[in-house]
């Protein structure tokens, strides 16, 4: 397709994976970061160090290379939002108002927003968490990201501009490490599993979750993008639904594979604010306006992390 695509924050755990699936549909995706890039964006392909909170270096970068799409990546997420709110805040709000106004006054055609489960709170329903709800987050993530929403929805009422976001839940890949999120331990568990046969998880061992495979949330992603204007109902993000499990029964699955495999509970910091998220969300209304469905099972994702994580391991040996 005739698009040139830019992505913020591509060397995060979304981004390595999202801009090689983009590269595959669109003639030219812009990866941006102010990491050193992963493998898989150093190549011949586009990357350019970016830096969210300079807007006259966004400005440039989207008139330069004629940007008609942005991803907005770019984001500080809950744990380590905890222990730096103020590093948080800045780049989760001025990092998207700067892409926003940028966006708005130069044609960009769409912008993607990624919002979280970490929207809602204690006092959101626990269950089936509709799209439309009480939400009272008390996370610096959560709270950032919600006002980022309302940001998204008002830019659309304003300028027009064709925004469109997720509320991803916790996200499980083999491809490259967590970012500082509560949910982080569905991905360090298969690596400890695989390398050391146990692990101390810092959550509790009936703590239930959201979570989604890295494929599912790829091709969401791109889903969304890709659906019609006119199907789009919701400008602030989409309740966005895989399944849901705690690390009890994540690692009940995983002995299935690796018998002497054991786990033992520490709960931290973390424990409090996943206390405060959903067990399972309704993203009913991503179904009906984009045909929304995921495809992976908890087993069929512990299948999969563990045969590619014993392949990078004996690929390294």
């Amino acid at each position: 397709m005739s698009e040139t695509i830019l992505v913020t924050g591509a060397c995060g755990q979304i981004g390595s994976e999202l801009v090689p699936a983009l590269r595959k549909v669109y003639n030219r995706v812009i990866a941006s970061d102010l990491k050193e890039p992963p493998e898989s964006l150093n190549d011949a392909s586009d990357f350019i160090r970016l830096d969210v909170l300079y807007k006259n270096g966004l400005l440039d970068c989207i008139r330069r290379f004629k940007v008609t799409q942005v991803y907005h990546l770019a984001a500080v997420l809950s744990a380590t939002g905890e222990r730096n709110p103020e590093m948080a805040w800045r780049i989760n709000m001025k990092g998207l108002r700067n892409v926003l106004d940028v966006c708005a006054a130069n044609n960009v055609r769409k912008l993607f927003f990624p919002s979280t489960i970490a929207v809602f709170g204690p006092t959101t329903p626990k269950n089936g968490t509709p799209q439309f709800t009480v939400m009272e987050p008390n996370t610096i993530y959560g709270i950032s990201k919600l006002a980022g929403e309302r940001w998204c929805h008002w830019y659309h009422l304003k300028t027009g501009l064709d925004v469109r976001g997720l509320r991803y839940p916790g996200l499980i890949s083999y491809k490259t490490k967590a970012g500082g999120g509560t949910t982080d331990y569905a991905v360090e568990i298969f690596f400890e599993a695989v390398q050391h046969k146990k692990y101390v998880c810092y959550l509790s061992e009936n703590t239930v979750l959201p979570m989604m495979y890295m494929p599912d949330a790829i091709r969401g992603t791109i889903e969304l993008m890709e659906a019609p204007a006119e199907r789009i109902s919701t400008r602030s993000s989409y309740n966005f639904s895989g399944i849901s499990f705690s690390p009890a029964e994540l690692a009940a699955e995983i002995k299935k594979h690796i018998p002497e495999f054991t786990i033992q509970y520490q709960p931290d910091f973390r424990q409090q604010i996943a206390d405060g998220w959903p067990q399972s969300i309704d993203d009913s209304v991503a179904q009906r306006d984009w045909g929304w469905q995921p495809a992976y099972s908890l087993q069929a994702i512990v299948v999969d992390m563990l045969q590619n994580i014993r392949r990078l391991k004996s690929s390294s040996a």
